[in-house]
Protein backbone atom coordinates (compact mmCIF):
# COMPACT_ATOMS: atom_id res chain seq x y z
CA UNK A 1 0.00 0.00 0.00
CA UNK A 2 3.17 2.26 -0.03
CA UNK A 3 2.30 3.44 -3.41
CA UNK A 4 -0.99 5.09 -2.13
CA UNK A 5 0.38 8.23 -0.61
CA UNK A 6 -2.64 10.36 -1.68
CA UNK A 7 -5.10 7.99 0.14
CA UNK A 8 -5.59 9.50 4.25
CA UNK A 9 -3.09 6.80 6.35
CA UNK A 10 -6.24 6.72 8.56
CA UNK A 11 -8.62 5.40 6.11
CA UNK A 12 -5.59 2.85 4.58
CA UNK A 13 -4.95 1.31 7.60
CA UNK A 14 -8.80 0.31 7.82
CA UNK A 15 -8.36 -1.04 4.19
CA UNK A 16 -5.96 -3.78 4.85
CA UNK A 17 -8.32 -6.15 3.75
CA UNK A 18 -7.91 -10.01 3.33
CA UNK A 19 -8.33 -12.23 -0.53
CA UNK A 20 -11.72 -13.36 -1.14
CA UNK A 21 -10.53 -16.98 -1.20
CA UNK A 22 -9.35 -15.90 2.46
CA UNK A 23 -12.78 -15.05 3.37
CA UNK A 24 -14.05 -18.32 2.22
CA UNK A 25 -11.81 -20.31 4.42
CA UNK A 26 -12.64 -18.07 7.49
CA UNK A 27 -16.56 -18.23 7.05
CA UNK A 28 -16.10 -22.19 7.24
CA UNK A 29 -13.84 -22.36 9.46
CA UNK A 30 -15.26 -19.87 11.66
CA UNK A 31 -18.42 -21.68 11.15
CA UNK A 32 -17.48 -25.30 11.73
CA UNK A 33 -15.10 -24.78 14.61
CA UNK A 34 -16.08 -21.83 16.72
CA UNK A 35 -19.97 -21.85 16.45
CA UNK A 36 -20.99 -25.32 15.54
CA UNK A 37 -18.41 -27.67 17.16
CA UNK A 38 -17.68 -25.28 21.02
CA UNK A 39 -20.89 -23.32 20.53
CA UNK A 40 -23.95 -25.32 19.39
CA UNK A 41 -22.57 -28.78 20.34
CA UNK A 42 -22.93 -28.06 24.27
CA UNK A 43 -26.12 -26.49 23.54
CA UNK A 44 -27.23 -29.96 22.16
CA UNK A 45 -25.46 -32.10 24.62
CA UNK A 46 -27.06 -33.71 27.63
CA UNK A 47 -28.40 -32.81 29.63
CA UNK A 48 -30.35 -31.61 26.95
CA UNK A 49 -32.86 -28.53 27.54
CA UNK A 50 -35.28 -26.87 24.53
CA UNK A 51 -34.76 -23.45 27.05
CA UNK A 52 -31.32 -23.15 25.69
CA UNK A 53 -32.13 -24.56 22.47
CA UNK A 54 -34.25 -23.23 20.44
CA UNK A 55 -32.64 -19.55 21.53
CA UNK A 56 -29.42 -20.86 20.05
CA UNK A 57 -30.35 -22.93 17.22
CA UNK A 58 -32.34 -20.81 15.08
CA UNK A 59 -30.07 -17.65 14.75
CA UNK A 60 -27.23 -20.37 14.36
CA UNK A 61 -29.40 -22.04 11.45
CA UNK A 62 -29.87 -18.35 9.80
CA UNK A 63 -26.29 -18.08 9.83
CA UNK A 64 -25.44 -21.01 8.09
CA UNK A 65 -28.05 -20.25 5.26
CA UNK A 66 -26.50 -16.53 5.47
CA UNK A 67 -22.97 -17.67 4.68
CA UNK A 68 -23.49 -19.66 1.61
CA UNK A 69 -23.10 -16.71 -0.88
CA UNK A 70 -19.66 -15.96 0.93
CA UNK A 71 -18.79 -20.15 0.41
CA UNK A 72 -19.83 -20.38 -3.47
CA UNK A 73 -18.82 -16.92 -4.88
CA UNK A 74 -16.61 -15.16 -2.59
CA UNK A 75 -15.50 -12.93 -5.03
CA UNK A 76 -18.80 -11.01 -5.88
CA UNK A 77 -19.86 -11.14 -1.99
CA UNK A 78 -16.67 -9.42 -0.93
CA UNK A 79 -17.91 -6.42 0.56
CA UNK A 80 -21.11 -7.55 2.42
CA UNK A 81 -18.73 -10.42 4.40
CA UNK A 82 -17.54 -7.89 6.27
CA UNK A 83 -21.18 -7.47 7.48
CA UNK A 84 -21.43 -10.82 7.49
CA UNK A 85 -18.56 -11.49 9.78
CA UNK A 86 -19.74 -8.85 12.34
CA UNK A 87 -22.76 -10.01 12.41
CA UNK A 88 -21.47 -13.15 12.91
CA UNK A 89 -19.22 -11.96 16.04
CA UNK A 90 -22.06 -10.80 17.79
CA UNK A 91 -24.19 -14.48 17.16
CA UNK A 92 -21.04 -16.46 18.23
CA UNK A 93 -20.42 -14.13 20.83
CA UNK A 94 -24.31 -14.54 22.15
CA UNK A 95 -24.01 -18.74 21.57
CA UNK A 96 -21.20 -18.86 23.81
CA UNK A 97 -23.07 -16.67 26.77
CA UNK A 98 -25.79 -19.47 26.37
CA UNK A 99 -23.65 -22.39 26.86
CA UNK A 100 -22.01 -19.97 29.72
CA UNK A 101 -25.31 -20.25 30.87
CA UNK A 102 -26.49 -23.87 30.17
CA UNK A 103 -23.52 -25.03 32.29
CA UNK A 104 -24.88 -22.76 34.96
CA UNK A 105 -28.40 -23.66 35.19
CA UNK A 106 -28.26 -27.24 33.83
CA UNK A 107 -25.27 -28.98 34.31
CA UNK A 108 -24.89 -27.01 37.54
CA UNK A 109 -28.35 -26.73 38.69
CA UNK A 110 -28.64 -22.90 40.36
CA UNK A 111 -31.96 -21.30 40.48
CA UNK A 112 -31.07 -17.96 41.21
CA UNK A 113 -31.42 -15.22 38.31
CA UNK A 114 -28.54 -13.03 38.87
CA UNK A 115 -26.35 -15.01 37.02
CA UNK A 116 -28.38 -14.33 33.78
CA UNK A 117 -28.60 -10.88 34.48
CA UNK A 118 -24.89 -10.54 35.29
CA UNK A 119 -23.63 -12.12 32.14
CA UNK A 120 -26.71 -10.67 30.04
CA UNK A 121 -24.77 -7.17 31.11
CA UNK A 122 -21.55 -8.91 30.51
CA UNK A 123 -22.27 -10.10 26.95
CA UNK A 124 -23.45 -6.52 26.31
CA UNK A 125 -20.33 -4.71 27.57
CA UNK A 126 -18.02 -6.76 26.34
CA UNK A 127 -19.70 -6.31 22.54
CA UNK A 128 -20.00 -2.23 22.83
CA UNK A 129 -16.65 -2.27 24.27
CA UNK A 130 -14.98 -3.62 21.15
CA UNK A 131 -16.60 -1.51 19.14
CA UNK A 132 -15.31 1.92 21.02
CA UNK A 133 -12.23 0.34 20.80
CA UNK A 134 -11.77 -0.15 17.05
CA UNK A 135 -13.24 3.14 16.64
CA UNK A 136 -10.87 4.99 19.08
CA UNK A 137 -7.56 2.33 17.65
CA UNK A 138 -9.06 3.62 14.18
CA UNK A 139 -9.55 7.68 14.36
CA UNK A 140 -6.79 7.97 16.89
CA UNK A 141 -4.09 6.30 13.93
CA UNK A 142 -3.34 3.81 16.34
CA UNK A 143 -4.16 1.55 13.46
CA UNK A 144 -1.82 3.66 11.03
CA UNK A 145 0.83 3.92 13.07
CA UNK A 146 1.27 0.47 14.15
CA UNK A 147 1.07 -0.56 10.48
CA UNK A 148 3.72 1.51 9.34
CA UNK A 149 5.72 -0.30 12.21
CA UNK A 150 4.91 -3.81 11.06
CA UNK A 151 2.59 -4.78 13.66
CA UNK A 152 -0.78 -5.96 13.19
CA UNK A 153 -2.64 -5.39 16.38
CA UNK A 154 -1.25 -4.30 19.72
CA UNK A 155 -3.88 -4.66 22.81
CA UNK A 156 -4.84 -1.14 24.02
CA UNK A 157 -5.00 -0.74 27.99
CA UNK A 158 -8.90 -0.49 27.35
CA UNK A 159 -9.62 -3.34 25.35
CA UNK A 160 -6.73 -5.40 27.71
CA UNK A 161 -9.28 -4.37 30.80
CA UNK A 162 -12.62 -4.94 29.31
CA UNK A 163 -11.33 -8.48 28.51
CA UNK A 164 -9.68 -9.21 31.60
CA UNK A 165 -12.68 -8.21 33.58
CA UNK A 166 -14.95 -10.25 31.62
CA UNK A 167 -13.11 -13.53 31.69
CA UNK A 168 -12.48 -13.23 35.83
CA UNK A 169 -16.31 -11.49 36.14
CA UNK A 170 -17.38 -15.01 34.77
CA UNK A 171 -14.72 -17.39 36.96
CA UNK A 172 -16.86 -15.21 39.66
CA UNK A 173 -19.84 -15.96 38.82
CA UNK A 174 -19.17 -19.53 38.62
CA UNK A 175 -16.72 -19.99 41.64
CA UNK A 176 -19.51 -18.68 43.57
CA UNK A 177 -22.40 -21.13 42.00
CA UNK A 178 -20.41 -24.42 41.63
CA UNK A 179 -17.51 -25.81 44.18
CA UNK A 180 -16.67 -28.21 40.51
CA UNK A 181 -12.87 -27.42 39.15
CA UNK A 182 -13.77 -28.71 35.70
CA UNK A 183 -16.72 -26.65 35.29
CA UNK A 184 -15.29 -23.34 36.30
CA UNK A 185 -12.35 -24.30 33.71
CA UNK A 186 -14.97 -24.96 30.99
CA UNK A 187 -16.67 -21.59 31.67
CA UNK A 188 -13.40 -20.00 31.73
CA UNK A 189 -12.21 -21.13 28.49
CA UNK A 190 -15.83 -20.46 27.10
CA UNK A 191 -15.11 -16.68 27.87
CA UNK A 192 -11.91 -16.63 26.45
CA UNK A 193 -13.34 -17.63 23.44
CA UNK A 194 -15.84 -15.02 23.49
CA UNK A 195 -13.38 -12.06 23.70
CA UNK A 196 -12.22 -13.78 20.37
CA UNK A 197 -15.48 -13.83 18.56
CA UNK A 198 -16.53 -10.35 20.20
CA UNK A 199 -13.67 -8.80 18.60
CA UNK A 200 -14.80 -10.01 15.22
CA UNK A 201 -18.16 -8.25 15.62
CA UNK A 202 -15.82 -4.90 14.84
CA UNK A 203 -16.19 -5.93 11.31
CA UNK A 204 -19.41 -4.18 11.26
CA UNK A 205 -17.71 -0.73 11.50
CA UNK A 206 -15.58 -1.65 8.85
CA UNK A 207 -18.48 -2.91 6.87
CA UNK A 208 -19.64 0.61 7.45
CA UNK A 209 -16.66 2.25 6.51
CA UNK A 210 -16.30 0.85 3.47
CA UNK A 211 -19.48 1.24 2.32
CA UNK A 212 -19.14 5.19 2.54
CA UNK A 213 -15.87 5.15 1.29
CA UNK A 214 -15.87 2.62 -1.53
CA UNK A 215 -14.31 5.02 -4.09
CA UNK A 216 -11.60 4.92 -1.94
CA UNK A 217 -11.43 1.33 -1.56
CA UNK A 218 -11.64 0.87 -5.33
CA UNK A 219 -8.39 3.12 -5.69
CA UNK A 220 -7.31 0.69 -2.95
CA UNK A 221 -8.20 -2.72 -4.43
CA UNK A 222 -9.70 -1.84 -8.08
CA UNK A 223 -11.11 -5.27 -8.37
CA UNK A 224 -12.93 -5.22 -5.38
CA UNK A 225 -16.66 -6.69 -5.15
CA UNK A 226 -16.29 -7.88 -8.76
CA UNK A 227 -17.26 -11.46 -10.01
CA UNK A 228 -14.32 -13.52 -10.57
CA UNK A 229 -14.71 -13.87 -14.18
CA UNK A 230 -14.18 -10.03 -14.71
CA UNK A 231 -11.74 -9.64 -12.41
CA UNK A 232 -8.17 -9.71 -14.18
CA UNK A 233 -5.18 -12.80 -13.36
Amino acid sequence: MKKHQDIDPIALSYLNLQRPLDNRRNVIAFLIIFLDLIGLLPILGEPFSSAFFWPAVIPVVLLHIWAIPYIADPFKYEKSYYLFLGVYGIVNTYIYFLVIQKFLYVNIGIDSKMPFIAGLVLLIALLVSFQIFNVKMLYSGTYAKLQKKGNKLKLSPFIAASSLGYIIAQILISSFMTESLFMTIIITGVAILSILTAFFSTSLHRYYFIQKNEDTVKKVYPQFALPKNLRKS
